[in-house]
């Protein structure tokens, strides 16, 4: 392994190590015990959820070149992940509103597993199908769990800025800790062990068993729209009323697509842009570094959202238009592929921010009634973006590839700049549910 991997993944580490000693009372919240109950129930059930993905995410391209596939064949797939995520998981991910978010819960995990298992066979089509099942549990993972935190926290009468510590220590450990252990664990399975590119996806199966039996013995229902008749249908139509009709909530899912849509084509790309040669890499251990990184953000956002100034609206834009300007070359470790590594880790540690802080403006805007399928829609146009991406993989070079999602980070920037400049100018209101409903029953819908 080379050198240099070891030197980031300790100089992260002491880093993040220092700031998480150096908090101050500042930086916490007084909480209340059952809140911290509630919190670390939820922080364990996610955690395990989070495993059972990051556990697959270093080795899905990896698995797909050992079975013989090339670049081609392996976008095909991932586009067929984010095409299930976009059609069945949008409407899957819906229902959570009208059937339970726990119900969700337990689907995600189902789905996942049975995800897993198709990576065993070296099939074109039935690894397809195991990307149409892992884009439907996706959808899942990013609607129906935190859909049902935050509607189980107001049911239970606990302090709305509360929420923001959930959201923080969740993606703390379940995107930072959680995220580095798998990493390194996969690496154990994989290259210590010689169990085999497929060993991480089994024993992925493994956590989300062990995370599906808790949900299921701890978790209690709860729902979105409480109306008994209306239908799928309307209830799409009345979510796509609050996005059109709030800008607030239309410029959340443009910053989230945009940003995600990034994120995604990076997953995608941080592989060959670190081995343009097919050198070997020890993939488990980048991944545990980035992931570091990951946790570097998030604990820098935990002290940023604990404190009223400044608000979530006004840093985040900053932290779209740092990342945005950034151009990537391929390389291997010589100086450039440091230079490389060096940028992908500032990018991570940009994605640890965003997450608890999108969380905390989500929880502030989107109306609770809809909040699994709202979310659900700021997806699509994600999928749409990465889909076009991925399947023009061979068509660019990927300085290109990257270079437009530098133009996505900062449209999401300017974006982010407009939503603040809406939040300062007046207080945010609570949608009003029941006339969104008389509106799409009285008329057709038109956006």
């Amino acid at each position: 392994m080379e050198l240099f991997y070891v030197l980031m993944f300790g100089a992260l580490t002491v880093v993040v190590a220092a700031l998480e000693l150096s908090k101050t009372g500042k930086d916490r919240m007084n909480t209340s015990s059952a809140f911290n109950a509630f919190k670390n129930n939820y922080i364990l059930v996610y955690s395990l959820m989070m495993a059972g993905d990051w556990l697959q995410g270093p080795y899905v391209y990896y698995l797909y070149s050992q079975y013989g596939f090339g670049k081609g064949d392996i976008g095909q797939l991932f586009i067929a992940g984010f095409g299930s995520s976009m059609l069945f998981g949008t409407i899957v991910g819906s229902l959570a509103d009208k059937q339970g978010r726990k119900r969700a819960c337990v689907t995600y995990c189902i789905a996942y597993i049975l995800s897993c298992i198709t990576k065993h066979s070296p099939e074109y089509k039935v690894l397809m199908l195991g990307r149409i099942l892992g884009g439907i549990a996706t959808s899942l993972l990013f609607s129906a769990f935190e859909s049902w935190l935050v509607a189980e926290h107001n049911k239970r009468g606990f302090e709305q800025q509360w929420l923001s510590i959930t959201f923080s220590k969740a993606i703390f450990l379940g995107n930072g800790l959680v995220a580095i252990v798998s990493g390194l664990f996969g690496n154990l399975l994989v290259d210590t062990l010689g169990f085999g590119p497929v060993s991480p996806f089994d024993a992925a199966a493994c956590f989300l068993a062990i995370g599906m039996a808790i949900i299921m013995s701890s978790w209690s229902e709860n729902y979105g729209d409480p109306s008994e008749n209306k239908d799928l249908l309307a209830q799409f139509k009345a979510a796509a009323v609050a996005i059109a009709s709030d800008e607030k909530i239309a410029l959340l899912g443009a910053i989230q697509s945009l940003f995600e849509g990034s994120m995604y084509t990076f997953v995608f790309l941080w592989t060959p842009a670190l081995s343009p040669n097919e050198e070997e890499i020890p993939h488990g251990f980048i991944f545990a570094t980035f992931m570091l990184a990951s946790m570097l953000g998030s604990s820098i956002a935990s002290r940023l959202l604990a404190r009223s100034s400044p608000k979530v609206e006004s840093y985040m834009q900053i932290v779209f238009f740092l990342i945005a300007p950034s151009k990537v070359k391929g390389g291997s470790i010589s100086f450039s592929g440091c230079i490389l590594v060096v940028g992908f880790c500032a990018f991570e540690a940009c994605v640890g921010i965003f997450w608890p802080s999108m969380m905390k403006m989500r929880s502030q805007y989107i109306p609770e009634e809809a909040r699994s399928t709202i979310m659900n829609f700021f997806r699509i146009p994600l999928n749409i973006f990465v889909c076009v991406v991925l399947y023009n993989v061979d068509a660019f070079p990927m300085t290109v590839m990257f270079g437009m999602c530098s133009i996505f980070l900062f449209v999401a920037a300017v974006l982010q700049r407009r939503l603040m400049m809406i939040a300062e100018s007046q207080k945010p209101k609570p949608q009003d549910w029941t006339a969104l409903e008389r509106t799409t029953e009285a008329e057709p819908l038109h956006i």
